[in-house]
């Protein structure tokens, strides 16, 4: 198996070198690749051949209200209907506007992710050599349960999918933990078997999520489930009947291993994976607390963060220590604050604030992604990012609310005599897990229990996901006499100054007050 690993990891590294030679090489060329990407796409998905000044003149910005049909319709057909090629799956989500999205996944978008992935494998190689004798853990997330009878199971968010087909069979050698987990009947089921499948594995070398509250749930678990996957390993029989399709690991040593740990050591991680060599998590804006807490979780592991990742596309990847643009894999435009049009990624400057505006494989063209982006210098010509965070969102844990979404949820409760007023997102609280507030005022008789609120919030597909991960408490209702006295209150209490403090719908506190 040792020699397998081994040889499967070089020949993955050297089908990624072509992508991480190429993305060095023409970094000088900035302008000159991405505007030969984006006469690629548009002829593809138009049949026009286009300036890139002829195409911001004839094309509009878009959200996904604005390719929702579109897509339902490609979706009830089986034939595209935003570009010629065929659609090879459907990548749920959710965002601004929408509890849930359908972004399609053509060959050509793939291949532009694949890209990305590619150069990112080959820079870790560099970096680690060590990974290379190791198996690697790339998070496989769940579909809300709700959702998961819409979907097809080739639909699964397996990361290790994003990649070509010789490359995904090189990656299945080397990682430790099984795509098919995601076919558990709950997300508990899920996570213990992933839990199980990582403390079976003494060779594991990487652990790559998105979010780090991701990352210590599956601790957690292990910590609090010791007994019971300890004793999973020893049988190789799973004690859970909802994981009986799953081959079972089994490993003594590891079993014992887990029984002599002392958990309240950060060593006592890399005692179970002597081999761990790098954890790869979100680490910017509101999950760097988290960031931070998984980094003194386990001790002596080196430590990176992700690039700007959407489900509709990539905009940068982590590379000699910045974050610069993947110009090899789309075409991309950026959106100055409080600016109407878009400038192309060559005309950036160090300093500037922006969103991203994307066009890509999938058919999707002048897509604004509403994320906020410092520019923090250049790789060459190749600009650098720092993600800031989501423009008029609260993401905790990654379950994405903005203030549509809130809207909805106060709108739904609202009555004659009882009024919602904001929904409140709190990061930190000694007796719960992040969780989310609903303010109000008014007649208490007709206010809406937690769970009904939580119901509610749950159309929401990310925040669902975070909830059945166990990422999110229950939320909770404060009815109080005078709602907006007790919004600045708390306000106050977070740092914010009382005369710039106004009412919103949905808003992120720090701590909440009793």
């Amino acid at each position: 198996m040792g020699v397998l690993l081994t040889a499967s990891h070089q020949v993955l590294e050297f089908a990624c070198r072509k992508a991480y030679q190429r993305y060095q090489r023409q970094a000088v060329r900035l302008e000159l690749i991405q505007r030969r990407k984006l006469k690629q796409l548009i002829q593809q998905h138009t049949g026009q051949r286009l300036s890139y000044e002829q195409f911001a003149n004839k094309f509009p910005l878009t959200r996904y209200a604005d390719w929702k049909q579109d897509i339902e319709q490609s979706r009830r057909s089986g034939k595209n209907y935003l570009s010629a090629e065929k659609v090879i799956r459907f990548q749920p989500t959710s965002g601004s506007s929408e509890a849930l999205k359908f972004i399609p996944y053509t060959q050509t978008f793939l291949n532009e992710l694949d890209e990305a992935i590619g150069l990112w494998l080959c820079s870790l190689y560099s970096q680690y050599p060590q990974l290379k004798s190791a198996t690697h853990y790339w998070s496989v997330s769940w579909l809300p349960e709700s959702q998961r009878k819409l979907m097809e199971n080739d639909n699964l968010n397996d990361d290790s999918a994003l990649l070509n087909i010789s490359k995904r069979v090189l990656s299945k050698i080397t990682q430790a933990v099984p795509a098919e987990i995601a076919l558990a009947e709950s997300a508990e089921d899920a996570m213990f078997a992933t839990a199980v499948y990582l403390a079976a594995d003494k060779k594991l070398g990487m652990i790559s999520v998105w979010s780090p509250t991701f990352a210590l749930q599956l601790f957690d678990i292990i910590e609090q489930n010791l007994d019971e996957i300890s004793a999973t390993l020893r049988s190789g029989k799973w004690q859970r009947t909802g994981l009986a399709f799953l081959a079972v690991p089994k490993s003594c040593e590891q079993s014992y291993k887990l029984r002599k740990l002392n958990f309240q050591s950060p060593e006592s991680w890399t005692i179970l994976w002597p081999k761990l060599t790098l954890i790869s998590s979100w680490d910017t804006a509101s999950a760097a607390q988290w960031a931070q807490q998984l980094q003194k979780r386990v001790s002596g592991v080196n430590f990176e963060g992700k690039g700007l990742w959407a489900t509709e596309g990539v905009v940068t990847i982590p590379l000699a220590g910045k974050y610069p643009l993947s110009y090899q894999s789309h075409f991309y435009e950026f959106l100055l604050q409080d600016a109407e049009q878009p400038i192309p990624s060559w005309e950036l400057n160090e300093g500037d604030i922006v969103s991203p505006v994307i066009t890509t494989g999938s058919g999707l063209i002048r897509y604004v992604i509403d994320d906020e982006l410092e520019v923090t210098g250049f790789y060459q010509k190749v600009p650098c990012f720092r993600f800031l965070g989501r423009k008029m969102t609260v993401d905790m844990v990654g379950e994405k609310l903005d203030q549509d979404a809130a809207v909805q949820v106060l709108s739904q409760f609202k009555r004659d005599d009882y009024i919602p007023i904001s929904l409140l997102g709190i990061e930190n609280c000694s007796v719960k897990k992040p969780h989310y507030i609903l303010l109000s005022e008014g007649n208490a008789d007709n206010q809406p229990t937690s769970a009904q609120l939580d119901q509610q919030l749950k159309q929401n597909f990310h925040y669902e996901l975070a909830r059945n991960l166990g990422q999110l408490d229950e939320p909770e209702i404060k009815h109080v006499a005078d709602a907006w006295h007790y919004y600045k209150t708390l306000a106050m209490h977070n740092g914010m100054i009382e005369g710039n403090i106004k009412p919103e719908p949905l808003k992120k506190m720090k701590t909440k007050i009793d």
